[in-house]
């Protein structure tokens, strides 16, 4: 984490995300976007693939207006390993200016988790806050957004800028609540900007909430209820 000079923070409060169905609050103060509800949570008895899926923020953004040029955000990330197999790449940051792409990052620190695919055993390295940085946006008033990766928990702890910022009033744009499996996700995509429903989204004008969940696209029931309880002006499911 970086105190950098000259830089406004702002608190991190429920309105600057969209795309996530529960926010938690921390023991660190921060925001730690959920895309199943804690009442579904509480249902998939452990289940860890499904806690680590629905934990990493495919199609979560943080969405704000603002004449920043600068934009910092700190986060803890949680990067899943497996001894012996080479590590994936971080997880990317991409920022649109307007809905139009501007820039990616991504960042270091964070916490590892490593699994023992012989015996299913864990360890976790705690490791520092990380600082995500954007740079040279233009000095106008616009909306910024921030994805968040998909293969990354990511636990927000601060936002800075060197403008104020307000939350980004409803974009007024139909609901698009999607369920799938790990393409879904984002499997493949350079990010969760880019993976297939966040392209579809934008082409078709709408506001996502991605619910592929990795592994986990199995019917059910708290799924499902996720699902129903959501609003939403349209549901797809993508099953197989």
């Amino acid at each position: 984490m970086d105190d950098s000079p000259g830089l406004i923070t702002t608190p991190l409060t429920d309105d600057l995300v969209r795309g996530a169905l529960d926010l938690e609050r921390t023991a660190r103060g921060g925001l730690l976007p959920h895309r199943l509800p804690a009442r579904a949570r509480a249902q998939f008895g452990g289940d860890e693939q499904v806690a680590q899926a629905e934990s990493q923020p495919s199609g979560v953004r943080l969405v704000f207006r603002s004449r920043a040029t600068a934009v910092e955000v700190d986060v803890v990330r949680t990067v899943v390993g497996y001894r012996g197999v080479p590590p994936r790449p971080d997880g990317a940051y991409d920022l649109h200016v307007d809905g139009e792409p501007a820039g990616r990052a991504t960042a270091s620190g964070g916490d590892l988790v490593t699994v023992d695919l012989d015996d299913g055993s864990q360890e976790t390295v705690h490791g520092p806050v990380g600082t995500v940085r954007f740079g040279g946006l233009p000095g106008r008033e616009k909306t910024v957004e921030i994805w968040l990766p998909y293969t990354e928990t990511t636990e927000l702890i601060a936002l800075r800028t060197d403008a104020p910022v307000a939350a980004a009033e409803p974009s007024g744009r139909r609901v698009w609540l999607h369920h799938g499996s790990s393409i879904s996700q984002g499997s493949a995509a350079e990010s969760s900007a880019t993976a297939w429903p966040a392209l579809a989204a934008a082409v078709g004008g709408v506001e996502l909430v991605n619910l592929g969940l990795g592994g986990s696209a199995l019917l059910d029931p708290f799924t499902a209820r996720a699902l129903r309880d959501t609003p939403a002006d349209l549901i797809s499911v993508k099953i197989g």
